[in-house]
């Protein structure tokens, strides 16, 4: 995520949304304080001085996110300075597939049309309050989200299984660096779980992002997501490491 932002702008900090925070130059520790605040680099130890920084400034961000062994000591420092998070997920599995997908590809599944703004927006706030636990669209009516989701759309970076109206299935590219393509919003419809569409869902658009993008497919999934692990395993995405996150 956050070399996907560099690669584009550099270190322009207005156009990064954020800035890079480092110990010993980065070489003890690195950390990237946006709206997203992401633990890079370092030990667990050498989390305290970013934590005494955040705690100075107060709470700028909307998560908390990186690899569970930095995130984690990070944000048990943090916590009594900044109080409770609305939500702490401690275990979410990194998984990539590096190799061509394997099982049965969903032909249905291709990427979203600009027209199709209005049909897919729905079933993205649908797989945003399932997933965050918060409507994406209070505060200002879902005009920002609304923007995002066109955007990722022009960039052909949405993907969805349509059945005339409904979106049956739908995932997106979030993060798009050099080399790796970070998965997110992976949805599918409540009257279709069960049936065996995440897996060949998955499988076209990890083909897609491989053959299209020349990237590498990743994603992390919540540890107790068991039947989401299922899919992603069936498709052939195995573990890597270990992300946490903290929602406020």
């Amino acid at each position: 995520m956050v070399a996907a932002r560099f690669e584009q702008v550099g270190m322009d900090e207005t156009a990064l949304g954020g800035q890079f925070w480092g110990v010993a130059g980065g070489r003890e520790g690195l950390l990237f304080a946006g709206a997203s605040m992401v633990p890079l680099a370092g030990t667990p130890g050498g989390m305290r001085p970013f934590s005494s920084m955040a705690a100075r400034r107060g709470r700028r961000c909307a998560t908390i996110l990186g690899p569970a062994d930095l995130v984690m000591p990070f944000w048990e420092r943090l916590e009594p300075k900044w109080g409770p998070a609305r939500d702490v997920r401690p275990d979410q599995p990194l998984m990539v597939c590096a190799t061509d997908p394997v099982g049965p590809v969903d032909p249905g599944v291709r990427l979203v049309r600009p027209d199709e703004l209005d049909t897919y927006f729905p079933a993205a706030v649908a797989m945003f309050t399932e997933e965050v636990g918060v409507d994406p669209r209070l505060g200002d009516g879902g005009v920002g989200y609304r923007a995002r989701i066109d955007q990722l759309i022009n960039g052909q970076r949405a993907y969805a299984r349509f059945d005339g109206d409904q979106v049956v299935f739908k995932a997106e590219i979030g993060s798009l660096s050099q080399h790796v393509a970070l998965i997110q919003g992976v949805w599918v419809h409540p009257d279709h779980r069960g049936r065996g569409v995440a897996a060949p869902g998955m499988a076209a658009m990890v083909r897609d992002i491989q053959h299209r993008l020349h990237r590498v497919p990743c994603l992390y999934v919540n540890n107790y997501n068991t039947a989401a692990r299922r899919a992603y395993e069936r498709v052939g995405f195995h573990q890597v490491g270990r992300f946490a996150s903290i929602l406020f």
